[in-house]
């Protein structure tokens, strides 16, 4: 991993490597205890509390299975010491044959060393569950 200065450029690498799919740079950003939590409609493989590299790497791969993203916007950047809050919004077929739904999205990242050690997110639950019904 390259030398990044502040947690906003980490979190930007982070959403860079998202947006070209590349899932390795990512976990190349985390701490290997890594928190990671993701609070979303009720009964989807992604939503719930993970722990450590390789429990990101599965959420991931959960993520990719339950949901088509067909648009990903990290929008605000909200920088306090350690912590970056990012208010974004995307637009996502939930799989395998749901409905496409639109929903703006919190996610707040905590940077120690140079690497990702907690991450939390949210979105809209109501949208998500209703591509579902």
């Amino acid at each position: 991993m390259d030398t990044i200065s502040s947690p906003l450029e980490v979190v930007r690498a982070a959403y860079a490597a998202f947006g070209a799919g590349n899932i390795p740079a990512i976990l190349d950003l985390v701490s290997e205890d890594i928190d990671w939590t993701f609070r979303g409609a009720k009964g989807l493989p992604y939503t719930g509390n993970f722990r450590g590299r390789n429990a990101v790497e599965k959420w991931f791969a959960s993520v990719a299975q339950a949901d088509e993203i067909q648009a990903f916007e990290p929008r605000e950047f909200l920088v306090g010491g350690e912590n970056v809050t990012v208010l974004g919004w995307e637009r996502t077929r939930a799989l395998p044959d749901g409905n496409v739904f639109d929903t703006d999205w919190v996610h707040v990242f905590t940077i120690r060393g140079g690497r990702v050690a907690r991450f939390w997110g949210i979105y809209d639950t109501q949208a998500a569950a209703a591509a579902r019904s």
